[in-house]
């Protein structure tokens, strides 16, 4: 008589959540100042002008664009918003600056719009491990929308978890 495999985790009531599903597509274009600068240092307002209508802002249609300085340049505010004037008509998105802190800003924005009704007294993993790493931040938050709903949150993966909140059990 042969033993039965039991997959214990595949019967398991666990819902699993990839924080890294969050992410936005990347569909993101970097726009420098350093390359409108003078010397890639100074700004000076008539040149800086021209640089920016010289730019085809059709290069950059319906992307999202980083803006950002590579350069420890000290740009004056109006410098951004001469960006924003040339670029909002065209553009997706503008994101004043890193890949990463976009990334981090978006995935936080889709955290906050999680239904949480769906993980009402449910034992839910966070998983921890994947290609992409996830920052702290998304960590934070996805326990501060869980917490108050769930069952049990754990972080790891569904075989190997990490015990993070428990709900107690009513008093009798």
């Amino acid at each position: 008589m042969a033993d039965v495999i039991v997959n214990k985790v595949a019967e398991s009531s666990l819902l699993t959540i990839n924080l890294e599903e969050y992410f936005p597509e990347d569909n993101t274009v970097v726009f420098d100042l350093k390359e409108y600068l003078f010397m890639g240092l100074i700004v000076k307002e008539k040149e800086f002008r021209e640089a920016l209508n010289k730019t085809d802002a059709n290069s950059f249609l319906g992307k999202t664009v980083l803006v950002t300085c590579s350069t420890d340049a000290i740009i004056p505010m109006w410098a951004y918003m001469l960006v924003s004037a040339k670029l909002q008509p065209v553009v997706k998105e503008l994101f004043y600056g890193t890949k990463d802190e976009w990334k981090k800003k978006k995935l936080l924005e889709a955290i906050a719009t999680i239904d949480t009704s769906i993980y009402k007294d449910q034992r839910v993993v966070i998983k921890g491990c994947g290609n992409d790493p996830v920052p702290a931040e998304g960590y934070l938050e996805i326990t501060n929308r869980l917490r108050p709903v769930v069952k049990s949150l754990m972080y790891g993966e569904p075989c190997s978890t990490v015990p993070i909140f428990k709900q107690p059990k009513p008093t009798e």
